[in-house]
C-alpha cells in the first residue's frame, strides 16, 4: 500500500499500558467512525506496514486505545511511538455537498464569481492558523484563503471549486 493511496488516521502518543497498548491522538472531527476497525497501516520509516487491531476503542473522547496483534510489551509499543496511522482512502465516509476532503479537490480548477477562472488548485496549506488553497494561474502561486464564506460550492462532476472572493484579492497576486 502506498502512502497517496491512504490517508493520515492519526499519531500514536502514549502507551496505554504494560501490555503493549497505545493511545493514538486520531486528526478527525468524528473519532466515533473509527472505533471499530481491524487493521490500520504505520509508517515505519517510510514504509506503511499493516498491523491487525485486536482491540480498539474511544478513550476520553479523542483518543483511540488500540490493542495492536504482535505487540505484546512495553519494548514492542515503544518501537511503534510518534509513529503516524493511515488507511485506505475507500474507508474515508463519503461528503457531499460543500464538504470535501483535501486530497479529492487538488487538480480540480478554481472559478472566482467575479474574476473568472483563477487556475487549477495544486495544493492545500493546512501549517497555518487558516488553510489556504494553493492554485496554480500560469506559473504564479495563488492562495486563498479556505474561509466558507469564500467557497461558494464544490461541483464534483466538473471538477470545479467555485469561490466568491473579497475583490481584488486575486488581483494582489497578479500586479508587478
Amino acid at each position: 500500500m502506498k502512502k497517496e493511496d491512504c490517508f493520515y488516521l492519526g499519531k500514536i502518543v502514549k502507551k496505554y499500558s504494560f501490555k503493549g497498548e497505545l493511545l493514538a491522538k486520531l486528526d478527525t472531527d468524528e473519532p466515533d467512525l473509527y472505533d471499530s476497525l481491524d487493521a490500520v497501516f504505520i509508517d515505519l520509516r517510510g514504509n506503511l506496514v499493516p498491523f491487525f487491531i485486536e482491540a480498539c476503542q474511544l478513550h476520553k473522547s479523542d483518543l483511540l486505545r488500540l490493542k495492536l496483534e504482535d505487540v505484546n510489551s512495553e519494548a514492542d509499543a515503544d518501537a511503534l511511538m510518534k509513529t503516524e496511522l493511515y488507511l485506505p482512502l475507500d474507508l474515508l465516509p463519503k461528503l457531499e455537498g460543500d464538504k470535501f476532503y483535501f486530497h479529492e479537490v487538488i487538480g480540480f480548477s478554481v472559478k472566482d464569481k467575479n474574476f473568472g477562472d483563477v487556475g487549477i488548485l495544486k495544493g492545500i496549506n493546512d501549517s497555518t492558523s487558516q488553510a489556504l488553497f494553493e492554485i496554480d494561474r500560469d506559473g504564479i502561486e495563488i492562495l486563498i484563503p479556505m474561509n466558507d464564506h469564500f467557497i461558494d460550492r464544490v461541483d464534483r462532476k466538473n471538477k470545479t471549486v467555485i469561490v466568491d472572493t473579497p475583490e481584488g484579492l486575486i488581483d494582489l497576486y497578479l500586479t508587478e
